[in-house]
């Protein structure tokens, strides 16, 4: 079955489903998705910068747990209901595990893209009679 044959709920499901051993490794970041004609083009996770401290890189803490991704997935897939009237564009989920208290918080950002490329059947050029005489003063 091809990615783009599917609802756009289920290849975000695949999407996270891809993702789940690289969101177990993050402790914050981005999922990107890419959608084009309401079918995911491309998709990644953005890491947040790893800190250091004189030089040394601190004792990396442990990402997301598997009922975490899950939970994660789930949500991600509930918030396209409020993903309106748009085909192309992008979804960004940011998330963060907070250390110490076992839970995670995460966000959802929509962008919609339009190309103008495409319209210029729809606004034709007035002839140069027609200029004329909308701007009597301009040759």
């Amino acid at each position: 079955m091809e990615l783009e044959s599917m609802s756009l709920a289920r290849q975000v499901d695949f999407v996270f489903r891809q993702l789940e051993e690289e969101l177990m490794n993050a402790i914050a970041g981005t999922v990107c998705i890419h959608i084009r004609n309401n079918a995911v083009g491309k998709f990644g996770m953005r890491h947040n910068p790893l800190e250091t401290r004189n030089g040394q890189f601190e004792k990396l803490s442990s990402g997301m747990t598997a009922k975490q991704v899950q939970d994660f997935r789930k949500m991600a897939i509930e918030g396209l209901k409020y993903r309106r009237n748009w085909t192309h564009g992008e979804i960004m989920y940011d998330f963060a595990v907070k250390q110490g208290a076992g839970s995670w918080s995460a966000s959802v950002c929509y962008e919609s893209n339009y190309n103008t490329s495409n319209w210029s059947y729809r606004y034709k050029q007035p002839r140069q009679s027609n200029l004329r005489e909308l701007y009597p003063g301009a040759e």
